[in-house]
């Protein structure tokens, strides 16, 4: 933990002495790229689960909070102030009066009661609703009990009162891209996704499916002086080797680069240069559902963990750029236990707990897998002749990136394999195996304890945070006992950016996910006009 510590904060300092070598200039066009798929999802950015269109939201929006990933914490982006109250469970915020809607009208705390309403709309199962449904109230609207979330109360049009159902900072679970503030009025319009406005950097110019998406500055942002470029495009490409070949011939200005290019762009002397790494919080697993009688007994479930040899796929196809998963909390969670083990590579003992579980000759399922060569179908390959030895035959049920969120929520899956958000908030992560949590929020595996719900239930009303710490904690030790995936690694991040290219961040919650108004280019970019 040390050594990773001091492995990013060199990086931020490299990219701080960066920062301050030139003054930022203003001009120019950022040439983006969204690394998750070969399309968006959707122009409305409440819609999608994917991180893919959490990058253009970034442009086109903002969102009450701001993560801060330099000092790795949350920050207010649509208020100047907030009071909390005794309890710590009701916030009341002096909203900004200097944010205007790409349309030119102000913002009001009508649009941010809006925006959070629609999202706990139960029958559009938006994935931000897992975030909403902290505020006293948003769940009934979500079961159709109430058209009022009694959490949130306009005091006038830039004071907004929030009360929360537990004490927590409304911070870490009021960033995300999903949650993002719409104008109100205007949203309801027929038409208004087509070319859709926000409060963000940039300004909506279009949207080319499979190809970009174009956006161009906004004069009246609340940050002045800012956004410096002109404009941004972000293109979708989901494959590592388009990125890689367009990186190198400079048509785009950073990408995420897998585990073969990591290898690649570390031994090139002149790439090697332009590299930014980052332990995000992200754990990489397979879910398995539930609904498929082998997978409904815990014994199988720990069988899957044991027979797999984790390390190896890490080291071979990973090429390192992960650390071995323990349980669902990443390294950087304070409720990580640095002394816990991983699942061991343990054929025999897998062969046990199938033929204790009842399927002494195995069974066979379907796995759902992307592209993704960190954690799709060359991961599923490398593991189909593990899980044989065992006497467990798999057969791949390949999909698009784009597509894997929409398969998992609506539950067609036996397993899947993905990159989920595990932080940075500790709690918020954990509920996502909460029997009250859907799955069309983040309860993928419809995970149901009755002992894990309770411990999240205890934490969620502990006022002091040692205490609540520790539960936590047991929360995260009894997940692994359950074992609802298999717990294959938390993500090392790695972006490679051109040497014009200025202002980013390590962002550890996803290194995609850039504040696109602090980025600049210098003269020698080829779009520094």
């Amino acid at each position: 933990m040390k050594k990773l510590a001091f492995t990013t904060a060199l990086t931020l300092a490299t990219f701080t002495l960066q920062a301050q070598a030139q003054e930022p200039r203003r001009g120019g066009t950022i040439r983006f790229t969204a690394p998750y798929g070969a399309s968006f999802v959707s122009n409305d950015s409440h819609v999608s689960n994917q991180i893919q269109d959490e990058i253009y939201t970034y442009a086109l929006h903002s969102m009450l909070y701001k993560w801060d990933a330099r000092n790795g914490k949350p920050e207010l982006e649509l208020a100047k102030s907030v009071q909390v109250s005794p309890d710590g469970k009701t916030y009341t915020f002096k909203l900004r009066d200097d944010a205007f809607f790409h349309n030119g009208r102000k913002m009001t705390a009508d649009d941010i009661i809006w925006s959070y309403t629609r999202i706990m709309d139960g029958a559009k199962n938006y994935p931000g609703a897992r975030y909403i449904a902290r505020i006293k109230g948003a769940t009934e609207v979500q079961k159709g009990q109430a058209k009022e979330i009694s959490g949130l109360k306009k005091i006038d049009d830039f004071t907004l009162e929030m009360t929360l159902t537990d004490k927590a900072d409304p911070g870490y679970f009021l960033f995300q891209g999903q949650t993002a503030i719409l104008p109100g009025k205007e949203a309801q319009q027929a038409g208004f996704f087509d070319k859709p406005i926000g409060l963000g950097p940039f300004k909506f110019v279009e949207h080319v499916p499979g190809s970009r998406m174009a956006f161009e500055r906004w004069d009246k942002y609340f940050k002045a002086g800012k956004p410096y470029a002109d404009k941004l495009v972000i293109s979708p490409m989901g494959e590592a080797a388009a990125r890689d070949v367009a990186f190198r011939n400079k048509e785009i200005d950073v990408s995420i680069l897998g585990s073969t290019q990591y290898v690649a762009y570390k031994a090139d002397p002149n790439l090697s240069k332009g590299i930014l790494e980052v332990a995000e919080v992200f754990t990489r697993n397979m879910g398995m559902n539930p609904a498929f009688k082998p997978f409904s007994d815990k014994r199988v479930r720990q069988a899957i963990n044991h027979a797999i040899d984790a390390d190896l796929i890490i080291k071979r196809l990973v090429r390192d750029k992960a650390y071995r998963a323990v349980s669902w909390l990443p390294l950087s969670s304070p409720a990580f236990d640095k002394d816990a083990k991983p699942y061991a590579f343990d054929p025999e003992k897998a062969k046990k707990l199938l033929a204790e579980a009842g399927y002494p000759d195995g069974f066979e399922f379907e796995w759902v897998a992307t592209p993704n060569e960190s954690w799709g179908v060359p991961i599923v390959e490398a593991v189909i002749p593990m899980l044989a030895k065992v006497g467990v035959k798999v057969k791949i049920k390949p999909v698009e990136t784009s597509a894997l969120g929409g398969v998992v929520v609506g539950g067609d899956f036996q397993a899947y394999i993905w990159s989920n958000t595990s932080g940075p908030d500790t709690l918020t992560a954990l509920k996502c195996f909460h029997s009250a949590t859907p799955r069309s929020s983040c309860n993928y595996t419809t995970f149901k304890n009755a002992a894990y719900d309770k411990l999240l239930d205890d934490a969620s009303a502990e006022a002091d945070p040692a205490k609540q710490l520790e539960l936590l904690k047991k929360a995260n030790a009894l997940l692994q006992e359950e074992a609802p995936v298999w717990f294959f690694n938390y993500n090392k991040a790695v972006m490679a950016y051109q040497p014009w290219l200025h202002g980013l961040q390590p962002n550890a919650t996803e290194l995609a996910l850039q504040r696109y108004e602090d980025l600049w280019v210098d003269t020698t970019s080829p779009a520094a006009k």
